[in-house]
Protein backbone atom coordinates (compact mmCIF):
# COMPACT_ATOMS: atom_id res chain seq x y z
CA UNK A 1 0.00 0.00 0.00
CA UNK A 2 1.07 3.58 -0.61
CA UNK A 3 1.66 5.32 2.70
CA UNK A 4 0.54 8.90 3.42
CA UNK A 5 1.92 10.28 6.68
CA UNK A 6 -0.20 13.05 8.22
CA UNK A 7 1.67 14.79 11.05
CA UNK A 8 -0.77 16.57 13.34
CA UNK A 9 -4.43 15.78 13.98
CA UNK A 10 -5.69 19.19 15.08
CA UNK A 11 -8.88 21.03 14.15
CA UNK A 12 -8.02 21.38 10.47
CA UNK A 13 -7.29 17.68 9.94
CA UNK A 14 -10.79 16.17 10.12
CA UNK A 15 -11.81 16.61 6.46
CA UNK A 16 -8.30 15.88 5.24
CA UNK A 17 -8.25 12.49 6.94
CA UNK A 18 -11.90 11.75 6.05
CA UNK A 19 -11.18 12.39 2.36
CA UNK A 20 -8.06 10.23 2.31
CA UNK A 21 -9.82 7.38 4.12
CA UNK A 22 -12.68 7.48 1.63
CA UNK A 23 -10.14 7.18 -1.21
CA UNK A 24 -7.95 4.62 0.56
CA UNK A 25 -9.41 1.44 -0.94
CA UNK A 26 -9.61 2.55 -4.58
CA UNK A 27 -6.24 4.35 -4.36
CA UNK A 28 -4.47 1.61 -2.33
CA UNK A 29 -3.59 3.95 0.54
CA UNK A 30 -2.53 3.48 4.12
CA UNK A 31 -3.16 6.67 6.09
CA UNK A 32 -0.75 7.03 9.02
CA UNK A 33 -1.76 9.79 11.43
CA UNK A 34 0.99 10.88 13.84
CA UNK A 35 0.30 13.17 16.75
CA UNK A 36 1.66 13.92 20.21
CA UNK A 37 -1.78 12.77 21.40
CA UNK A 38 -2.26 9.17 20.30
CA UNK A 39 -5.88 9.28 21.50
CA UNK A 40 -6.66 12.31 19.35
CA UNK A 41 -5.15 10.70 16.26
CA UNK A 42 -6.98 7.44 16.97
CA UNK A 43 -10.32 9.22 17.35
CA UNK A 44 -10.01 10.76 13.89
CA UNK A 45 -9.35 7.46 12.09
CA UNK A 46 -11.67 5.27 14.16
CA UNK A 47 -11.30 1.61 13.32
CA UNK A 48 -10.70 2.10 9.61
CA UNK A 49 -8.78 -0.84 8.17
CA UNK A 50 -6.61 1.41 5.97
CA UNK A 51 -5.50 3.74 8.75
CA UNK A 52 -3.00 3.67 11.56
CA UNK A 53 -2.46 6.08 14.47
CA UNK A 54 1.03 6.54 15.87
CA UNK A 55 2.48 8.57 18.71
CA UNK A 56 4.70 11.19 17.11
CA UNK A 57 6.49 14.01 18.88
CA UNK A 58 7.92 16.31 16.22
CA UNK A 59 10.74 17.24 18.63
CA UNK A 60 11.79 13.59 18.90
CA UNK A 61 14.17 13.38 15.95
CA UNK A 62 14.35 9.59 15.97
CA UNK A 63 10.59 8.91 15.88
CA UNK A 64 10.00 11.77 13.43
CA UNK A 65 12.60 10.51 10.96
CA UNK A 66 11.45 6.89 11.28
CA UNK A 67 7.89 7.95 10.40
CA UNK A 68 9.02 10.07 7.44
CA UNK A 69 11.33 7.35 6.08
CA UNK A 70 8.40 4.93 6.16
CA UNK A 71 6.07 7.20 4.11
CA UNK A 72 5.58 7.80 0.39
CA UNK A 73 4.44 11.40 0.95
CA UNK A 74 4.26 13.63 4.04
CA UNK A 75 1.50 16.07 5.03
CA UNK A 76 2.43 18.46 7.83
CA UNK A 77 -0.57 19.90 9.68
CA UNK A 78 1.64 21.20 12.47
CA UNK A 79 1.84 24.87 13.45
CA UNK A 80 3.82 26.66 10.74
CA UNK A 81 6.94 27.15 12.82
CA UNK A 82 7.45 23.36 13.08
CA UNK A 83 7.33 22.56 9.36
CA UNK A 84 10.97 23.23 8.67
CA UNK A 85 12.40 20.22 10.54
CA UNK A 86 9.91 17.97 8.76
CA UNK A 87 10.87 19.57 5.45
CA UNK A 88 14.60 18.98 6.04
CA UNK A 89 13.90 15.32 6.76
CA UNK A 90 11.84 15.10 3.57
CA UNK A 91 14.86 16.39 1.64
CA UNK A 92 17.10 13.83 3.35
CA UNK A 93 14.76 10.90 2.64
CA UNK A 94 13.47 12.01 -0.79
CA UNK A 95 9.82 12.55 0.20
CA UNK A 96 7.33 14.99 -1.29
CA UNK A 97 5.63 17.27 1.23
CA UNK A 98 2.37 19.26 1.53
CA UNK A 99 1.44 22.02 4.01
CA UNK A 100 -1.33 24.61 4.27
CA UNK A 101 0.98 27.27 5.73
CA UNK A 102 2.65 30.35 4.26
CA UNK A 103 6.07 29.74 2.74
CA UNK A 104 8.58 30.85 5.36
CA UNK A 105 12.03 32.17 4.39
CA UNK A 106 13.49 28.95 5.83
CA UNK A 107 11.19 26.84 3.65
CA UNK A 108 12.02 28.92 0.56
CA UNK A 109 15.72 28.23 1.16
CA UNK A 110 15.01 24.53 0.51
CA UNK A 111 13.77 25.25 -3.03
CA UNK A 112 17.03 24.38 -4.80
CA UNK A 113 17.54 21.20 -2.77
CA UNK A 114 13.96 20.11 -3.54
CA UNK A 115 14.38 20.83 -7.26
CA UNK A 116 17.73 19.03 -7.37
CA UNK A 117 16.02 15.92 -6.01
CA UNK A 118 12.85 16.37 -8.08
CA UNK A 119 10.74 16.82 -4.94
CA UNK A 120 7.47 18.74 -4.70
CA UNK A 121 7.02 20.89 -1.58
CA UNK A 122 3.48 22.24 -1.97
CA UNK A 123 2.65 25.01 0.51
CA UNK A 124 -0.17 27.54 0.95
CA UNK A 125 -2.77 24.98 -0.16
CA UNK A 126 -5.40 25.61 2.54
CA UNK A 127 -8.12 28.24 2.41
CA UNK A 128 -6.28 31.54 2.96
CA UNK A 129 -3.64 30.98 1.77
CA UNK A 130 -4.77 28.37 -0.72
CA UNK A 131 -8.26 28.57 -2.17
CA UNK A 132 -7.75 32.33 -2.44
CA UNK A 133 -4.67 31.78 -4.66
CA UNK A 134 -6.32 29.17 -6.86
CA UNK A 135 -9.65 30.93 -7.36
CA UNK A 136 -7.93 34.24 -8.05
CA UNK A 137 -5.43 32.84 -10.54
CA UNK A 138 -8.15 30.96 -12.41
CA UNK A 139 -10.04 34.19 -13.12
CA UNK A 140 -6.90 36.27 -13.73
CA UNK A 141 -5.61 33.71 -16.26
CA UNK A 142 -8.99 33.68 -18.05
CA UNK A 143 -8.94 37.47 -18.30
CA UNK A 144 -5.42 37.39 -19.74
CA UNK A 145 -6.29 34.64 -22.21
CA UNK A 146 -8.99 36.80 -23.78
CA UNK A 147 -6.62 39.77 -24.03
CA UNK A 148 -7.65 41.67 -20.92
CA UNK A 149 -5.27 43.64 -18.72
CA UNK A 150 -5.76 43.56 -14.93
CA UNK A 151 -6.17 47.00 -13.33
CA UNK A 152 -7.76 46.07 -9.97
CA UNK A 153 -7.67 43.07 -7.66
CA UNK A 154 -9.23 42.99 -4.22
CA UNK A 155 -9.51 39.82 -2.14
CA UNK A 156 -11.19 39.24 1.22
CA UNK A 157 -11.61 36.19 3.48
CA UNK A 158 -13.19 35.67 6.88
CA UNK A 159 -13.75 32.82 9.31
CA UNK A 160 -17.10 33.62 10.91
CA UNK A 161 -20.00 32.05 12.72
CA UNK A 162 -22.82 30.70 10.51
CA UNK A 163 -26.06 32.76 10.43
CA UNK A 164 -28.02 30.11 12.33
CA UNK A 165 -25.44 30.20 15.14
CA UNK A 166 -24.98 33.99 15.17
CA UNK A 167 -26.51 34.89 18.53
CA UNK A 168 -24.30 37.54 20.12
CA UNK A 169 -24.11 41.30 19.58
CA UNK A 170 -20.64 41.10 18.05
CA UNK A 171 -21.88 38.68 15.36
CA UNK A 172 -18.65 36.78 15.92
CA UNK A 173 -17.27 33.67 17.60
CA UNK A 174 -13.83 32.09 17.54
CA UNK A 175 -13.67 29.60 14.67
CA UNK A 176 -9.88 29.34 14.68
CA UNK A 177 -6.94 30.35 16.88
CA UNK A 178 -8.23 33.01 19.33
CA UNK A 179 -4.75 34.42 19.87
CA UNK A 180 -4.42 35.25 16.18
CA UNK A 181 -7.72 37.15 16.34
CA UNK A 182 -6.59 39.23 19.32
CA UNK A 183 -3.22 40.07 17.71
CA UNK A 184 -4.59 40.64 14.18
CA UNK A 185 -3.09 43.58 12.33
CA UNK A 186 -0.10 44.12 14.63
CA UNK A 187 3.53 44.19 13.57
CA UNK A 188 3.34 46.75 10.79
CA UNK A 189 1.06 49.07 8.87
CA UNK A 190 -1.52 47.76 6.44
CA UNK A 191 0.07 48.36 3.03
CA UNK A 192 -1.77 48.36 -0.30
CA UNK A 193 -1.89 49.98 -3.73
CA UNK A 194 -4.71 52.35 -4.71
CA UNK A 195 -4.86 53.91 -8.16
CA UNK A 196 -1.06 53.65 -8.53
CA UNK A 197 -0.50 55.18 -5.08
CA UNK A 198 0.97 53.29 -2.13
CA UNK A 199 -1.25 53.53 0.94
CA UNK A 200 -0.53 52.68 4.56
CA UNK A 201 -2.86 52.15 7.50
CA UNK A 202 -1.15 52.11 10.91
CA UNK A 203 -2.44 49.67 13.53
CA UNK A 204 -4.13 52.42 15.55
CA UNK A 205 -6.32 53.27 12.50
CA UNK A 206 -6.71 49.82 10.99
CA UNK A 207 -10.17 49.03 12.36
CA UNK A 208 -11.64 52.41 11.40
CA UNK A 209 -10.72 52.10 7.71
CA UNK A 210 -13.05 49.39 6.48
CA UNK A 211 -14.67 48.43 3.20
CA UNK A 212 -18.26 47.18 2.97
CA UNK A 213 -19.22 44.07 1.03
CA UNK A 214 -22.52 42.34 0.34
CA UNK A 215 -22.93 38.63 -0.41
CA UNK A 216 -26.26 37.53 -1.89
CA UNK A 217 -28.23 35.56 0.68
CA UNK A 218 -25.86 36.40 3.54
CA UNK A 219 -26.15 40.16 3.88
CA UNK A 220 -23.56 42.82 4.61
CA UNK A 221 -19.99 42.41 5.77
CA UNK A 222 -17.05 44.71 6.40
CA UNK A 223 -13.34 44.15 5.78
CA UNK A 224 -10.19 45.64 7.22
CA UNK A 225 -6.82 45.63 5.47
CA UNK A 226 -4.35 42.78 5.79
CA UNK A 227 -0.85 43.74 6.88
CA UNK A 228 0.77 43.55 3.42
CA UNK A 229 -1.53 43.41 0.41
CA UNK A 230 1.44 43.62 -1.96
CA UNK A 231 2.96 40.30 -0.93
CA UNK A 232 1.60 38.47 -3.97
CA UNK A 233 1.79 41.25 -6.55
CA UNK A 234 4.68 39.73 -8.48
CA UNK A 235 3.64 36.16 -7.73
CA UNK A 236 0.26 36.78 -9.40
CA UNK A 237 1.92 38.68 -12.27
CA UNK A 238 0.22 41.95 -11.29
CA UNK A 239 3.23 44.24 -11.49
CA UNK A 240 1.34 46.81 -13.59
CA UNK A 241 -1.90 46.75 -11.61
CA UNK A 242 -3.29 50.05 -10.29
CA UNK A 243 -5.20 48.78 -7.25
CA UNK A 244 -4.29 45.80 -5.07
CA UNK A 245 -5.95 45.27 -1.70
CA UNK A 246 -6.42 42.23 0.56
CA UNK A 247 -8.53 42.19 3.69
CA UNK A 248 -10.17 40.22 6.49
CA UNK A 249 -13.97 39.91 6.64
CA UNK A 250 -16.15 40.55 9.69
CA UNK A 251 -19.81 41.43 10.17
CA UNK A 252 -20.62 45.14 10.04
CA UNK A 253 -19.97 46.85 13.38
CA UNK A 254 -17.31 44.46 14.64
CA UNK A 255 -14.35 46.64 13.70
CA UNK A 256 -15.67 49.81 15.33
CA UNK A 257 -16.15 47.97 18.61
CA UNK A 258 -12.81 46.12 18.36
CA UNK A 259 -11.09 49.45 17.84
CA UNK A 260 -11.98 50.32 21.44
CA UNK A 261 -9.72 47.51 22.67
CA UNK A 262 -6.95 48.74 20.38
CA UNK A 263 -7.23 52.34 21.56
CA UNK A 264 -7.15 51.33 25.23
CA UNK A 265 -4.10 49.11 24.68
CA UNK A 266 -5.80 45.84 25.60
CA UNK A 267 -4.43 44.00 22.55
CA UNK A 268 -0.81 44.72 23.51
CA UNK A 269 1.28 41.57 23.94
CA UNK A 270 4.63 43.22 24.71
CA UNK A 271 4.50 43.48 28.53
CA UNK A 272 2.92 41.77 31.52
CA UNK A 273 0.38 43.06 34.02
CA UNK A 274 1.42 43.11 37.68
CA UNK A 275 -0.61 40.82 39.97
CA UNK A 276 -2.77 39.81 37.01
CA UNK A 277 -3.84 36.53 38.62
CA UNK A 278 -5.71 38.43 41.36
CA UNK A 279 -7.48 40.85 39.05
CA UNK A 280 -11.19 40.79 38.27
CA UNK A 281 -12.25 41.65 34.73
CA UNK A 282 -13.30 45.03 36.11
CA UNK A 283 -9.87 45.59 37.62
CA UNK A 284 -8.27 44.80 34.28
CA UNK A 285 -10.39 47.37 32.44
CA UNK A 286 -9.83 49.96 35.16
CA UNK A 287 -6.05 49.54 34.82
CA UNK A 288 -6.24 51.32 31.46
CA UNK A 289 -8.45 54.21 32.65
CA UNK A 290 -7.67 57.45 34.52
CA UNK A 291 -8.12 57.57 38.29
CA UNK A 292 -11.29 59.14 39.64
CA UNK A 293 -12.50 59.13 43.25
CA UNK A 294 -16.12 59.47 42.13
CA UNK A 295 -16.69 58.08 38.62
CA UNK A 296 -17.46 54.39 38.04
CA UNK A 297 -15.33 52.23 35.75
CA UNK A 298 -18.24 52.16 33.28
CA UNK A 299 -18.48 55.95 33.23
CA UNK A 300 -14.71 56.39 32.81
CA UNK A 301 -14.73 53.80 30.01
CA UNK A 302 -17.51 55.56 28.10
CA UNK A 303 -15.97 58.99 28.67
CA UNK A 304 -12.50 57.90 27.51
CA UNK A 305 -13.86 56.30 24.35
CA UNK A 306 -16.67 58.86 23.75
CA UNK A 307 -19.39 56.18 23.88
CA UNK A 308 -22.93 57.28 24.66
CA UNK A 309 -24.97 55.09 27.00
CA UNK A 310 -27.57 54.47 24.27
CA UNK A 311 -24.95 53.62 21.65
CA UNK A 312 -25.34 50.05 20.35
CA UNK A 313 -21.60 49.59 20.80
CA UNK A 314 -21.99 49.94 24.58
CA UNK A 315 -24.23 46.87 24.73
CA UNK A 316 -21.46 44.86 23.06
CA UNK A 317 -19.12 45.48 25.99
CA UNK A 318 -21.79 44.80 28.58
CA UNK A 319 -22.47 41.46 26.87
CA UNK A 320 -18.84 40.43 27.46
CA UNK A 321 -19.14 40.96 31.24
CA UNK A 322 -16.21 43.30 30.84
CA UNK A 323 -17.02 45.08 34.09
CA UNK A 324 -17.60 42.00 36.27
CA UNK A 325 -16.32 42.21 39.84
CA UNK A 326 -16.53 38.43 40.34
CA UNK A 327 -14.99 36.99 37.17
CA UNK A 328 -11.26 36.64 37.71
CA UNK A 329 -8.35 36.78 35.28
CA UNK A 330 -6.54 33.86 37.00
CA UNK A 331 -3.47 34.20 34.76
CA UNK A 332 -0.03 34.86 36.22
CA UNK A 333 2.22 37.45 34.57
CA UNK A 334 -0.25 37.80 31.71
CA UNK A 335 -0.03 40.34 28.90
CA UNK A 336 -3.04 42.56 28.14
CA UNK A 337 -3.65 40.50 24.98
CA UNK A 338 -3.68 37.24 26.93
CA UNK A 339 -6.17 38.62 29.45
CA UNK A 340 -8.41 40.01 26.72
CA UNK A 341 -8.34 36.62 25.01
CA UNK A 342 -9.49 34.92 28.21
CA UNK A 343 -12.36 37.39 28.62
CA UNK A 344 -13.48 36.91 25.03
CA UNK A 345 -13.28 33.13 25.24
CA UNK A 346 -16.02 33.26 27.91
CA UNK A 347 -18.42 34.56 25.27
CA UNK A 348 -17.06 33.67 21.85
CA UNK A 349 -16.37 29.93 22.00
CA UNK A 350 -18.61 27.97 19.66
CA UNK A 351 -21.34 26.01 21.46
CA UNK A 352 -21.50 22.26 20.69
CA UNK A 353 -24.37 22.76 18.24
CA UNK A 354 -22.89 25.86 16.56
CA UNK A 355 -21.65 25.94 12.98
CA UNK A 356 -18.93 28.09 11.48
CA UNK A 357 -18.75 29.80 8.09
CA UNK A 358 -16.01 30.78 5.63
CA UNK A 359 -16.68 33.75 3.35
CA UNK A 360 -14.39 34.71 0.46
CA UNK A 361 -14.90 37.65 -1.90
CA UNK A 362 -12.73 38.63 -4.91
CA UNK A 363 -13.04 41.70 -7.13
CA UNK A 364 -11.33 41.68 -10.53
CA UNK A 365 -11.12 44.88 -12.58
CA UNK A 366 -9.70 44.74 -16.10
CA UNK A 367 -9.42 46.62 -19.38
CA UNK A 368 -10.52 44.91 -22.60
CA UNK A 369 -10.86 46.62 -25.99
CA UNK A 370 -10.68 50.06 -24.37
CA UNK A 371 -13.43 49.37 -21.86
CA UNK A 372 -13.25 48.68 -18.12
CA UNK A 373 -14.96 45.56 -16.78
CA UNK A 374 -15.39 43.99 -13.35
CA UNK A 375 -16.04 40.47 -12.09
CA UNK A 376 -17.04 39.81 -8.49
CA UNK A 377 -16.61 36.24 -7.21
CA UNK A 378 -17.99 35.01 -3.87
CA UNK A 379 -17.75 31.73 -1.97
CA UNK A 380 -19.56 30.75 1.23
CA UNK A 381 -19.04 27.43 3.02
CA UNK A 382 -20.87 26.44 6.20
CA UNK A 383 -19.65 23.73 8.56
CA UNK A 384 -21.52 20.60 9.59
CA UNK A 385 -20.57 20.43 13.29
CA UNK A 386 -17.69 21.00 15.68
CA UNK A 387 -15.52 18.31 14.07
CA UNK A 388 -16.34 18.84 10.41
CA UNK A 389 -16.16 22.62 10.39
CA UNK A 390 -16.12 24.94 7.39
CA UNK A 391 -12.57 25.89 8.38
CA UNK A 392 -11.49 22.24 8.45
CA UNK A 393 -13.21 21.62 5.11
CA UNK A 394 -11.69 24.57 3.27
CA UNK A 395 -8.23 23.95 4.73
CA UNK A 396 -8.17 20.15 4.72
CA UNK A 397 -9.80 19.29 1.40
CA UNK A 398 -7.34 21.24 -0.81
CA UNK A 399 -4.45 19.69 1.13
CA UNK A 400 -5.89 16.19 0.66
CA UNK A 401 -6.65 16.64 -3.04
CA UNK A 402 -3.17 18.05 -3.71
CA UNK A 403 -1.53 15.22 -1.76
CA UNK A 404 -3.25 12.56 -3.83
CA UNK A 405 -2.54 14.44 -7.07
CA UNK A 406 1.18 14.55 -6.23
CA UNK A 407 1.18 10.88 -5.27
CA UNK A 408 -0.51 10.03 -8.59
CA UNK A 409 1.98 12.23 -10.50
CA UNK A 410 -0.70 14.59 -11.77
CA UNK A 411 1.29 17.44 -10.22
CA UNK A 412 4.91 17.07 -11.28
CA UNK A 413 6.64 20.47 -11.12
CA UNK A 414 9.34 20.23 -8.41
CA UNK A 415 10.41 22.79 -5.85
CA UNK A 416 8.97 24.87 -3.01
CA UNK A 417 5.76 26.29 -4.41
CA UNK A 418 2.20 27.52 -3.93
CA UNK A 419 -0.86 26.55 -6.03
CA UNK A 420 -0.84 29.29 -8.67
CA UNK A 421 -0.28 27.20 -11.81
CA UNK A 422 -3.04 25.60 -13.90
CA UNK A 423 -1.52 22.17 -13.40
CA UNK A 424 -2.41 22.55 -9.74
CA UNK A 425 -5.43 24.81 -9.44
CA UNK A 426 -7.68 23.56 -12.24
CA UNK A 427 -8.19 19.95 -11.04
CA UNK A 428 -8.28 20.99 -7.37
CA UNK A 429 -10.90 23.69 -7.90
CA UNK A 430 -12.97 21.27 -9.97
CA UNK A 431 -12.94 18.69 -7.18
CA UNK A 432 -13.62 21.31 -4.52
CA UNK A 433 -16.70 22.35 -6.48
CA UNK A 434 -17.86 18.74 -6.48
CA UNK A 435 -17.55 18.89 -2.69
CA UNK A 436 -19.64 22.05 -2.38
CA UNK A 437 -16.84 24.63 -2.28
CA UNK A 438 -17.64 26.78 -5.29
CA UNK A 439 -17.53 30.40 -6.42
CA UNK A 440 -20.34 32.45 -7.88
CA UNK A 441 -18.95 34.84 -10.50
CA UNK A 442 -20.93 37.94 -11.47
CA UNK A 443 -20.22 40.60 -14.09
CA UNK A 444 -20.81 44.01 -12.50
CA UNK A 445 -20.19 47.61 -13.60
CA UNK A 446 -16.57 48.62 -13.02
CA UNK A 447 -16.52 50.89 -9.98
CA UNK A 448 -12.81 51.66 -9.87
CA UNK A 449 -11.32 52.68 -6.55
CA UNK A 450 -13.28 52.52 -3.32
CA UNK A 451 -13.44 56.02 -1.82
CA UNK A 452 -12.92 54.53 1.65
CA UNK A 453 -9.38 53.57 0.62
CA UNK A 454 -8.21 56.97 -0.57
Amino acid sequence: MRKILVIGSGKSSSYLIKYLLEKSTTENLLIIVGDISFTHAKNLIGNHENAQAILLDVFDKHSRQDAIKNADIVVSMLPARYHIEVAKDCISFNKNMVTASYISPEMQMLDKAAKDKGLIFMNEIGVDPGIDHMSAMQVIDKIREKGGEMILFESFTGGLVAPESDNNLWNYKFTWNPRNVVLAGQGGAGKFLQENTYKYIPYNRLFRRTEFLEVAGYGKFEAYANRDSLKYQSVYGLDKIKTLYRGTIRRVGFSRAWNVFVQLGMTDDSYTIEDSENMSYRDFVNAFLPYSPTDSVELKFRHALKIDQDDVIWDKFLELDLFSKTKMVDLKKATPAQILQKILMDSWILDPEDKDMIVMYHKFGYQLNGKAHQIDATMVTIGEDQTYTAMAKTVGLPVAIATLAILNEKITTPGVQMPINKEVYEPILKELEENGICFKETEVPYLGYNPLHV
